[in-house]
């Protein structure tokens, strides 16, 4: 495949629509400004959600896990989320200091759709909510308060074509470079990669909270 020829690049809006038919209704009438009953119980089905975010040192799309309810709506226009234990990086955070806008993108197994969610977050150390969220003891250092601005389903084709949830497509142990592997050879074997292989399930188990 060759590179694309810049000439084709699209620089103008309305190059751009000339290209796409005007959305569907549905497509329209299916965002509103809260998360009313509807979408309220997909969030409380997702297990796993992505976070973008956007600040002075670049983007950020940051996964984000755990047991399904665990991003709680406090009220249609307000979600809570713990932040879990992660790799410290704080690229999110950063980010957000200086841009409270968020994007957020929950997926459920199974589920074709994905819910988006647009708005503003602000970081949050209340240390009686922080005990409220707390798993297997831990607390979390900080929550996410996002007010909502927009709330929308996301057709199902994008799913369907990458046949994410088919059992089938799972990639094969050992059939892709681990990440022990890619840390070696980004660092020239400063870093051992096959003791990092070797340590790394044992110390994802006990760090999860």
């Amino acid at each position: 495949m060759k590179q694309p020829d810049p000439r084709h690049d699209i620089l103008e809006l309305s190059q751009l629509e000339r290209l796409f038919d005007a959305p569907r209704e549905q497509s329209v009438l299916k965002e509103i400004d809260h998360v009313d009953v509807n979408y309220a119980a997909w969030i409380a089905a997702a297990p796993f959600f992505v976070l973008a975010t956007a600040g002075p040192g670049g983007l950020d799309c940051s996964p984000r896990g755990d047991a399904p309810g665990f991003v709680q709506l406090l009220d249609p226009k307000t979600l809570l989320i713990p932040d879990r234990r992660g790799n410290n990086r704080i690229d999110s955070f950063r980010n957000l200091i200086a841009d409270p806008r968020v994007a957020l993108l929950f997926m459920i197994p199974g589920l074709g759709e994905t819910l988006r969610v647009n708005g503003r977050a602000r970081i949050n150390g209340d240390p009686e909510v922080l005990t409220h969220c707390a798993v297997n003891g831990m607390a979390p250092k900080l929550v996410l308060v996002v007010s909502v601005e927009a709330a929308y389903f996301q057709c199902s084709r994008a799913l369907v074509r990458s046949r994410l949830w088919d059992p089938a497509t799972q990639v094969a142990p050992g059939a892709l470079p681990t990440v022990g592997k890619i840390l070696a050879h980004i660092t020239s074997d400063r870093i051992d990669g096959v003791a990092y292989d070797r340590a790394l399930p044992d110390r994802v188990k006990t760090t999860l909270y």
